[in-house]
This record gives structure tokens, sequence and C-alpha cells, in this order.
């Protein structure tokens, strides 16, 4: 039984095994919506990142990987979530957002803020005893079309949110 679950751990991926899980999460080819993404990218540039540490850019796909999260008995301790938003806050304003509060805006596009992914993300913090945390930075805009590229002020929060996450996490 013991090496039947060794070799079931040893096929998941990545991800699934290592204790913290810091996910970039947008689009970047929507401007600033590719905050996250964008984070994800520096630390992974300008960052050692610790053996115990998964960073990724998920872009568009965090729903999959959290999906899997939720159906595997192997899972981090936590996940942290890096994302745009807009709150009607000043651009490249960053805010720490509890999942039971992620708000009902840009329900249009492919964001984490639209179901089924607030429900997972809750799933896995109830359900599954994850610590949940997400960083969101205050978009200048969200274009409507293609239009890569972020915004002055959400590029300056970049290095700001990557070290406020290496400094907590790594």
């Amino acid at each position: 039984m013991t090496v039947w679950k060794e070799e079931q751990t040893a096929r998941l991926p990545e991800f699934c095994q290592k204790p913290t899980l810091v996910l970039g999460c947008g689009n970047t080819l929507f401007g600033d919506d590719g905050f996250g993404c964008a984070v994800a990218d520096y630390l992974e540039r300008y960052y050692r990142i610790p053996d115990e540490v998964c960073v990724l850019d998920v872009g568009t796909s965090v729903r999959n990987l959290l999906f899997t999260l939720c159906l595997t008995p192997t899972r981090p301790k936590r996940i942290v979530l890096l994302d745009g938003v807009d709150l009607g806050r000043v651009p490249g304003e960053l805010v720490e957002i509890d999942p039971a509060d992620i708000p009902a805006v840009k329900q249009n596009d492919f964001s984490l803020h639209q179901f089924p992914t607030s429900n997972l993300l809750r799933e896995l913090q109830q359900e599954c005893g994850l610590e949940v945390r997400m960083l969101a930075c205050q978009v200048s805009s969200l274009p409507e079309e293609v239009n890569p590229g972020l915004s002055e002020a959400v590029k300056r929060a970049v290095p700001i949110a990557a070290a406020r996450i290496a400094a907590e996490y790594f």
C-alpha cells in the first residue's frame, strides 16, 4: 500500500507536491489583466525560488489547475494567487482579497473572478483546509479588445508585489 501511494505521488504534477503554490493569473493580451503573470515571471527571473515553493504563470488556465487540486489527496498547504482587479481604487495599489470576497467584476473575460474559479477557491479553503490568499493589483483599465502590455502604474507594482511575496514565502 505504501509503495502504491509513493508511486501515485511521484506521478503528480509539481504544483500538487510543494507546500506553497504561487499562481500568476491573467491574460497578457488584455493590458493590466496580465499583472499576475508579470509578477510570476518577475519572481522567476529575479529571485531564487525555494524548493518548497512552486511559482507558475497560469495565465487563464487557473480553473483546470484548481480543479486538479480539489481532486487530488496530495496538495499544497497554501495557495497564493496574483491577479489584476478593478475595485475602484488607485491604479497600481496592491490589496489582499479573501476568496470569499472576490468581486463579481470582469464577468465577460477569462478572469479568475468568474465561476467556477471562485467556488473552487472556496472549496479548497473551506473543505480541504488550504490557506488561500490573493494579492491583487488595482488595474488602470481593462481593454475590451486585444491590447497587450501593462500600464505604467501596474508595471511599477510588479516588483513591489514580487518583493512582498518573496518576503513572506521565500
